[in-house]
């Protein structure tokens, strides 16, 4: 009996110590993109930093990452200790309460040398909300060759007058090359990200100070009459189903004198083993009008923490991980400075090494020239780049760049895409109890 006793006894002890040395187990959503798919094959640095960490990742194409983490956020379900969220909902998710602070991560985290305008995106009332996993702008890709055989020189910083004479000038459509490449498919992060930029440039907004839409001002009919008449010119049939992926083939493929788009793109279009044209690329910052705004917007893929969760602090332990100076040099001991996730750290591109990769500067100067909290000539009530940060408006804009898309593919003109836009945008606002 005493055996038996003393055995059982044995039994609890190691079963007490097992317990108590357990792994507390976080989750992680993410989205499906190479920059993520490498953070989880470098993970075994992290769980060899922290033991006591468990790490479970549910990776997703983007569109059902969104449905996902903005369900579970919303309702504090608590399936997810971190998200991989876009600069959109970071603002809007902050100012509902739904996620954690992040001002207290490590000092030697080193959140001031964040870049100032990703930074920016991801801040409220002081409170930094998520932090950034990679950032990008976008930025003129062009072929070298094609513009010098056209007897122009691309600047640094382009105006939208100059575009379209190059772009014109580089179109040999009997040969299929188009002088110019421009998302074209409907959807608030497919063609109005490119177009709500570009308007920024031309003196449009979305709305103004009253929450007023403004499409029936000249800005935007100067913007879209542009446009259209730019890619019925100069670019390449059925643009109005391209989107970054159709465009980046095309660019790889030859078929593109210019591709104004996400400075991400520069690995791809740059890779001899992926592009056909990669040593005849050249970079320049988006276009703009003389009026202080560039044509280029700001994102950036960030880690953000669900005030749901019941395990804060490793999951703080995690962001801190995956968005550290470390972490970038940990992938370029890996794979090489060319795959360091890009765009969000000041010290990242003062570093010599790094400075060496073709299109981290244009990159860099990219990013600092937009401003989140200041996107338009004229002011407005809204923070974000190319998109407007409330909850309305990702149908609203998906709606509105089904008329566009439609404008450009010339089933619809011009004058009534912009007057359907002005009447939808007014019906759901007032809908949605604007001005608040």
């Amino acid at each position: 009996m005493t055996l038996k006793v003393s055995t059982l006894m044995g039994a609890c002890a190691i079963a007490a110590i097992s317990s108590g040395a357990m792994a507390e187990s976080i989750t992680i959503a993410t989205v499906n993109n190479g920059d993520m798919i490498r953070m989880q094959g470098l993970a075994a640095d992290f769980t060899a930093k922290h033991p006591d960490i468990e790490l479970e990742w549910v990776t997703l194409e983007e569109n059902i990452l969104r449905q996902r983490v903005t369900t579970d956020i919303a309702t504090k379900g608590g399936q997810y200790d971190v998200m991989t969220i876009g600069t959109y909902e970071v603002p809007i998710w902050a100012n509902q309460g739904w996620l954690v602070g992040l001002n207290d991560l490590p000092a030697d985290y080193d959140a001031d040398d964040i870049l100032p305008a990703i930074r920016g995106g991801l801040t409220v009332d002081g409170e930094l909300y998520a932090a950034p996993f990679y950032g990008e702008s976008s930025m003129v890709m062009y072929r070298t060759d094609l513009i010098e055989a056209a007897g122009l020189t691309m600047p640094d910083a382009p105006t939208w007058e100059f575009i379209g004479e190059a772009a014109r000038a580089m179109t040999d459509k009997d040969n299929e090359v188009y002088g110019i490449c421009l998302r074209g498919k409907a959807g608030w992060g497919e063609n109005m990200a490119f177009l709500t930029a570009t308007a920024n440039s031309f003196g449009a907004r979305w709305f103004d100070m009253d929450w007023k839409p403004q499409f029936d001002s000249d800005a935007w009919a100067n913007t879209l009459n542009f446009y259209v008449g730019l890619m019925n010119d100069a670019g390449p049939p059925g643009a109005s189903s391209n989107g970054f992926n159709e465009n980046l083939a095309l660019f790889q493929t030859g078929k593109c004198g210019m591709w104004i788009d996400a400075t991400v793109a520069a690995s791809f279009v740059t890779n001899p083993e992926d592009s056909t044209v990669a040593d005849k690329v050249g970079f320049a910052l988006a276009p703009d009008n003389g009026l202080g705004k560039r044509g280029n917007w700001l994102w950036a893929w960030s880690l953000g923490i669900p005030a749901g969760t019941q395990k804060a602090e490793a999951a703080k332990a995690f962001v801190a991980w995956a968005t550290s100076k470390e972490y970038l040099a940990l992938v370029a001991e890996n794979e090489g400075w060319a795959n360091v996730p890009p765009g969000t750290r000041s010290s990242l591109y003062a570093n010599p090494e790094y400075a060496k990769v073709p299109f981290a500067k244009m990159t860099l100067d990219s990013i600092n020239s937009a401003d989140p909290t200041n996107p338009t000539v004229d002011p407005v009530p809204y923070v974000g780049v190319q998109f407007v940060a409330i909850p309305e408006f990702q149908g609203i804009a998906t709606a509105v760049g089904q008329q566009f898309s439609a404008a450009l593919a010339g089933t619809t003109s011009v004058e009534n895409a912009l007057a359907a836009a002005q009447a939808l945008t007014t019906r759901e606002m007032a809908k949605a109890g604007y001005p608040k």
